[in-house]
Parts: C-alpha cells; sequence; structure tokens
C-alpha cells in the first residue's frame, strides 16, 4: 500500500532516496525495486530491525534490479548524519504531525536535497484527522503520537520558507478513514478486540493482496473527498 506516487516523484533506477520514517519499509521496499539506492531510516530500532530482515530475504532472492541494496539508519530528523545535497529525492510520509520542532524537520529534509530534487510529504487530511480526535483523545494524547493537524495550505507554506517549489498534491488511502473512525469510536485502546474493526481490517488486508480493480477504482474516485492522507510533492529551488 504506498501513499506517494514514485512516477510523480521522479524514483527511477541509480537515483538515490532518503525514505525518512520508514516504519515496515512500504515506500523502501518499492523504491529498491525500481532500482534506486534507498536509505531507509527511522527513530525505531524495532522497525529497522524488521526492515534489515525483509532486505536481506529480498537480496538473498535476487528481486533487487542491477544488484542495488541499501542500508538502514537509526537516527533523529532534527540532526540527519549526511551531508549536504545528498538525495536525489526524499519521502517524509507521516512524520511531520509527530515532531514538535517541524519546521527544523523541514529544514535538515532540504539540506540533505539536491537542488532540483524531489520530496514527497504525506500528513493525514485535516477533517478525518479531526473526527478522530474528537471520538477518543487517546487517539492523538499518547507517547509519540500526533500533536498537530495541518492545514494543507500551512504545510505548503513551511516547504516553501524551507526552499522548495510545489509540484502538486493529491489525497490517498479513502477507505482507511473510516477504519481509524471506527477505531477511535470503539476506543483505541480497545479497538485491536472488536469484531467490528477486525472485519474491516480484514477487508483492508484483502484490499491490499488481492488488489480488486473495482475497488480500487471506488477508492480512487472517494479519495479527493475522505482520503485519509494528503500528499504534497515539492521541488528544491534554493
Amino acid at each position: 500500500m504506498l501513499t506517494v506516487d514514485f512516477d510523480r516523484l521522479g524514483v527511477t533506477g541509480g537515483t538515490r532516496l532518503l525514505d525518512l520514517g520508514c516504519g515496515g519499509g512500504r515506500h523502501a521496499f518499492e523504491a529498491w525495486r525500481r532500482g534506486s539506492i534507498v536509505i531507509p531510516f527511522d527513530r525505531s530500532e524495532g522497525d529497522l530491525k524488521d526492515v534489515r530482515g525483509i532486505l536481506g530475504a529480498m537480496i538473498a532472492a535476487d528481486e533487487l534490479p542491477n544488484g542495488q541494496s541499501g542500508g538502514v539508519v537509526n537516527g533523529d530528523a532534527l540532526a540527519l548524519p549526511f551531508a549536504d545535497a545528498t538525495f536525489d529525492q526524499i519521502i517524509a510520509s507521516e512524520i511531520l504531525e509527530h515532531v514538535p520542532n517541524d519546521r527544523g524537520a523541514i529544514k535538515e529534509l532540504v539540506r540533505v536535497l539536491k537542488p532540483g530534487g524531489r520530496m514527497a510529504v504525506t500528513v493525514p487530511t485535516r477533517w478525518p484527522e479531526r473526527i478522530n480526535w474528537a471520538l477518543d483523545y487517546h487517539y492523538h494524547d499518547v507517547p509519540g503520537g500526533h500533536i498537530r493537524i495541518y492545514r494543507q495550505p500551512e504545510l505548503e507554506n513551511r516547504l516553501e520558507e524551507a526552499g522548495c517549489a510545489l509540484r502538486g498534491s493529491h489525497h490517498a488511502h479513502a477507505l482507511h478513514s473510516p477504519y481509524w473512525w471506527l477505531r477511535s469510536a470503539v476506543g483505541i485502546n480497545k479497538a485491536d478486540d472488536h469484531w467490528a474493526v477486525k472485519r474491516y481490517h480484514d477487508l483492508l488486508a484483502w484490499q491490499i493482496t488481492k488488489q480488486p480493480a473495482w475497488l480500487a477504482r471506488i477508492e480512487k474516485s472517494l479519495s479527493p473527498l475522505m482520503g485519509k492522507s494528503l500528499v504534497v510533492y515539492v521541488e528544491r529551488v534554493s
């Protein structure tokens, strides 16, 4: 399940890509398959351990084009351990809403992006996110949870202030918004055991594994209205 449009971001073989806040590695693995030199980066050593395991299996199965491989890096988004202008592309997916100093994180991302390089930043879409906050404060009031809800112009202004030019946007994952509303309505701390949450999760898992065309069309048509994620594409111009 990809949030970012890789064609729109310009991901091709041989380019260097930073996947900031990589989580389980869904974007990193797709970039590797396309032949990019990818650095998955995250604060969670647990997530990075999983990424290392899957990467090792991909290498063993010869699934990386042109012998491409990449390391993984544990660290802080406010102090990236990379030289200026290191990456051709950057993905920062669902990370800035967690960071108290989001302007500092954006500044670091732009610093390590090459002039002319492209970055995709994703955050929760404002109105679906507000519903989650209203239904259950535990949704965001947890260590490492969401600390802000962005308006799209607010996020775009911060990216422009850091030296980027806007290159488009879209929304994604409309079917995931009701899932999180359901979890929040049941109660985030007990949602995993609720039958309705389990059935909806099964639907999403089926969508991801089977990828039925009819359901993809429905989600695409609904995403501009109720997509869980906002995706903004920018290019470094200064």
